[in-house]
């Protein structure tokens, strides 16, 4: 399918919240194993969420899964609590409109409940992040020109990525 196609969900990305929206190629897209020691050593919901490590899928799980798509949209947006919606209604638009494939993963650990219990109660909106899944976002988006930097303080506003992979 011509990526001009897929421009349809760049609009219906920003219209849902995102600052921006990119079509990029899935070999820009760069894991390691050393991610989700970030998850494991930083992160207060390490094995808490059922979006997050050790449920996730690992870093060479992603990896070969990647190798089954050729292109997905990268979402830029200001808060990760938002990202995790615009990515799943995003990813369920596109798999109406015929692209089964579809798959999204938003960004940080997902909220959509105090405590996640044994099973998911909102499978329909629940996805792991990408770097829960071994992505190394700053790599893949810095790769794709877009603004990512450390944030030094908890009170500065930082630049959030979420990720559908289409087909």
């Amino acid at each position: 399918m011509p990526l001009k196609d897929y421009e349809r969900y760049i609009k219906r990305g920003k219209a849902l919240g995102a600052k921006d929206c990119k079509i990029i190629a899935t070999k820009t897209i760069v894991t390691a194993e050393w991610v989700r020691l970030k998850c494991q050593f930083g992160c207060d919901e390490y094995g808490r969420r059922l979006t997050c490590p050790p449920y996730s899928p690992t870093p060479e799980f992603t990896q070969k899964m990647l190798r089954h798509y050729q292109y997905g949209i990268l979402i830029h947006g200001d808060r990760w609590t938002k990202m995790r919606k615009i990515v799943a209604r995003l990813e369920r638009e596109i798999f109406l409109d015929g692209y089964y494939k579809a798959f999204g993963m938003g960004a940080g650990p997902c909220r959509l409940c105090a405590r996640c219990s044994k099973f998911c109660r909102f499978p329909e909106e629940a996805r792991p992040s990408m770097e829960a899944c071994g992505i190394d976002v700053y790599a893949t988006v810095r790769a794709n020109q877009f603004p990512i930097e450390v944030l030094r303080s908890k009170t500065i506003s930082g630049h959030y990525y979420g990720l559908v992979l289409i087909e």
